[in-house]
């Protein structure tokens, strides 16, 4: 059967208390409807429709994309009247809604609450909760059926002590739904349009209300403010680092650990306290991360070490390589086989061949470094002239003494070495010493400057 999935995201968010719409607001580095729409989109559904309002422009300009069909509520008068707006554009046989600020919801969840729709029936997520104020309590016969959903600010006292509550996710059969929803009333306590009222509709004209529940109810949880925001992001936090560690992850706290994006990883990886997985990140077997570590859009081959406080972004670490403590590697860096980068040293653009090395306090931009050169602290590579960039390419088994500023563009050939403190500005050939500074003079005599 084909689908159509609406998601709801109209609404304001005061309690947010923030200029941005609230499906705008992250958890894991990514907006709750993005979340929503990246689980609708597995789905494979024939469309999906998104119900926008407060702060349309800033949700279309975000999230814009060629499968997805943003629908204009320019009233908020309930979520009855949100899914009449994207009435007109559902063209499948099941209809399923789902709701933009609530972003943990399980696509096996959604699968088995699509199986329950059919011509006579519905499919309707509920969740048993030691505390369901605020939900509407789903009430059933004495058979057990369901045949209404109260909201929680219309219940009666015994209504409310039903601890079975309305997640508001829906599957319904698209040929009934514009009866329902043409039928729909405003006269509550306040005073809107209400998709719950769907459900006495469905029962009335004799269909079958099929329930299922997450096996998780941190699933249907929403965000309302920032305190409901942080308990997402620290679940969905729990959920990944479990999938790691079912992987062959050791964390050594699975509570100090944050992931936002797609991590794959091998076995035997330890990864310490404090660290952010961004983006695209690849780890292979044997890797060690130290504690504090901020990893973005990069890979670490296999026994790569990444030591503690480093940062890296758009980067490669190659097998054995290790770099840090306190090391930067920007978009563009990469370390070859069993090469070092130390404390204080950042690569921008720059690749390290195999067994070479930078120990420490160096800048080394636009470069090309042959295998087992070795870098000498203060080192750096002037390569941008106000206006354009350009490159510095070492040879082998080149040595750089400490505190030399290569001016590129510049070429130094193989074994060639540079003497501390030089300023290298012409290319060097093979196996020669470039020195470049000026010559020292000392001064018999010179008084130093006494405090006036």
């Amino acid at each position: 059967m084909s689908l159509d999935i609406v998601i709801l995201a109209a609404g304001q968010g005061t309690r947010m208390r923030s200029a941005l719409p609230k499906v705008l607001h992250p958890v894991a580095g990514k907006s709750m409807l993005g979340h929503v729409i990246d689980i609708a989109r597995e789905l494979k559904p024939q469309g999906i429709h998104v119900v926008i309002g407060h702060g349309a422009d800033a949700v279309r300009e975000r999230l814009a994309a060629d499968d997805l069909n943003f629908v204009m509520q320019a009233e908020q008068l309930g979520t009855g009247h949100a899914v009449a707006q994207a009435l007109s554009a559902l063209t499948s046989d099941r209809v399923l809604i789902l709701y933009g600020d609530v972003p943990l919801i399980e696509k096996s969840t959604l699968e088995r609450l699509l199986q329950k729709v059919n011509d006579q029936q519905l499919g309707l997520l509920t969740v048993t909760l030691d505390d369901p104020t605020g939900y509407g309590r789903i009430v059933r016969t004495a058979a057990g059926q369901v045949e209404a959903i109260v909201e929680h600010k219309d219940a009666s006292e015994a209504q409310r002590l039903i601890n079975e509550g309305n997640t508001g996710i829906l599957a319904v059969p698209a040929t009934k739904l514009g009866d329902w929803l043409g039928r729909l009333s405003n006269s509550n306590a306040q005073g809107e349009y209400y998709l719950t009222d769907v459900i006495a509709m469905a029962v009335a004209d004799g269909l079958v209300v099929a329930t299922e529940q997450p096996l998780d109810a941190m699933e249907v949880q929403g965000a309302n403010d920032r305190r409901q925001l942080a308990e997402l992001e620290r679940h969905y936090q729990l959920r990944a680092a479990r999938a790691l560690m079912a992987q062959g992850v050791t964390l050594r706290d699975p509570a100090r650990f944050d992931q936002r994006g797609e991590v794959t990883v091998g076995r035997d990886v330890m990864i310490d306290i404090n660290v952010i997985l961004e983006g695209k990140v690849l780890i292979e077997d044997n890797v060690e991360i130290g504690a504090n570590c901020i990893i973005k859009n990069s890979t670490l081959r296999k026994g790569a070490i990444v030591k503690a406080n480093s940062h890296l972004e758009g980067a490669e670490v190659g097998e054995g390589a290790d770099c840090g403590p306190f090391a930067r590697l920007r978009p563009g860096a990469v370390l070859g086989a069993k090469a070092h980068v130390g404390n204080f040293v950042e690569l921008k653009n720059a690749v390290l061949g195999e067994g070479a090395k930078a120990g420490h306090l160096s800048y080394l931009g636009d470069a090309e470094i042959g295998a087992r050169t070795n870098i000498g602290a203060g080192t750096i590579t002037c390569n941008y002239d106000g206006v354009n960039k350009h490159r510095t390419v070492m040879g082998e088994d080149v040595f750089v003494g400490s505190n030399t500023s290569l001016v590129a563009p510049l070429n130094l050939g193989d074994r060639v070495t540079t003497g501390a403190g030089s300023v290298v500005t012409s290319d060097v050939p093979v196996d020669n010493l470039a020195v470049g500074r000026g010559k020292q003079r000392n001064i018999e005599g010179w008084k130093r400057p006494t405090k006036k």
